[in-house]
């Protein structure tokens, strides 16, 4: 199938914390362009302006409007940012980049990443890697032969309280892991945004939006799933926007090795605070709250809230001064090519299972 084009609507619009690195020398300053200043991206930039040790010297979208806005922000914040709207041009004319920020939307990314790397820059890469199986590899494979950084966005990694929960969990301190349970419950996507309602685009609400907290749990249980049942579609907001394809809806059962199970409800008709996000792993000593980071031993009470490095900082700048930390010191990211993939994968047997009601293994997508 081929791929659709790149228009004016797909790039939307924009208007570790200081304390997790060392000060740095002018010598060292990371020197950063952003490509892709829309909602995603927007975000990105002004996290990466809290981010020391960085220069954010060029913003790119292929609406003008966006890169001034992007600029201005960059100017606000003291710096000085070149414009642009094509960010080949940017990459062959200006020299001084070492690192791009990557924020296009999904079904863009795989052209967009392997571009990057392969003339050589540092690139942290919003998820998902790509929406197909092929693309995937293709990315995964000019990450590996490439000279720089690879990080993807899966910000939630370094939340403070999830990466805590994370740590606590790969310490042992739930005893064996032997079932999660994911929701996401909220309100719709954004109007404003038309290819988050485009499945080819988007690659359905499992890949875009649910991949987050799939990747929590695979995380934590350290292994991909063997086998993947789900059941979902769209029961409120029939063609509605006009052309809606991707589901409002839909249930997850996973299966990984050793028995243990994954159960994810995710939807969009949330009524405000009645469910919200519950990501709970439930292990042989006890269950953790990963999102609160609170532990409860099955044997007392009450339950218990972790140490929780960097509590109060935001998951994106976290993400951010992680990836400049790791291109500084030569650090392989957690979120590196390899994790991303197998992340990527899993919502993608995820959509196969719903749609084609059957269950999907992990060696049809990996094999």
């Amino acid at each position: 199938m081929s791929q659709p084009r790149i228009t004016r609507r797909d790039v939307l619009p924009l208007a570790a914390a200081p304390a997790i690195l060392r000060a740095q020398a002018p010598s060292d300053v990371l020197r950063v362009a952003h490509v892709g200043v829309g909602n995603r991206g927007s975000l990105l930039l002004r996290s990466m302006l809290k981010v020391p040790g960085i220069q954010v010297v060029a913003v790119c979208d292929i609406l003008p409007e966006r890169a001034d806005q992007a600029a201005a922000a960059v100017a606000a914040a003291g710096g000085n940012a070149r414009k642009w709207t094509d960010f080949r041009k940017m990459l062959d004319e200006q020299k001084d980049i070492d690192a791009v920020v990557l924020a296009t939307p999904d079904w863009t990314h795989k052209d967009f990443d392997i571009a990057i790397l392969e003339v050589g820059k540092h690139l942290y890469a919003e998820k998902p890697l790509s929406l197909t199986i092929d693309d995937c590899k293709m990315v995964a494979a000019a990450a590996k032969q490439a000279k720089g950084t690879f990080q993807v966005g899966f910000q939630l990694r370094h939340d403070p309280n999830r990466n805590a929960s994370q740590k606590f969990i790969r310490e042992g301190g739930i005893g064996k892991v032997l079932m999660c349970h994911g929701i996401r419950h909220g309100a719709d996507l954004p109007r404003n945004i038309p290819w988050y309602f485009d499945r080819t685009k988007c690659g359905d609400i499992v890949v875009d939006q649910g991949i987050h907290i799939l990747d929590q749990f695979t995380w934590a249980i350290g292994s991909h799933p063997l086998r993947v049942m789900g059941s979902g579609g769209t029961n409120l907001f029939i063609d509605d926007p006009p052309g809606r394809t991707v589901m409002d809806n839909y249930s997850l059962v996973l299966e990984y090795p050793g028995g243990v199970r994954v159960n994810f409800s995710h939807h969009y008709f949330d009524p405000p605070g009645f469910t919200g996000i519950q990501e709970r792993v439930f292990g042989s000593n006890g269950s953790i709250e990963i999102q609160n980071a609170v532990w409860q031993p099955r044997d007392k009470k009450p339950a218990v809230k972790l140490d929780v490095p960097n509590a109060d900082k935001d998951a994106s700048v976290m993400s951010l001064a992680a990836f400049v930390d790791n291109v500084k010191n030569g650090k392989e990211p957690i979120n590196n090519a390899e994790s991303a993939m197998r992340s990527t994968l899993v919502p993608i047997m995820a959509t196969r299972a719903i749609y084609e009601r059957r269950i999907v293994t992990w060696e049809e997508v990996a094999g």
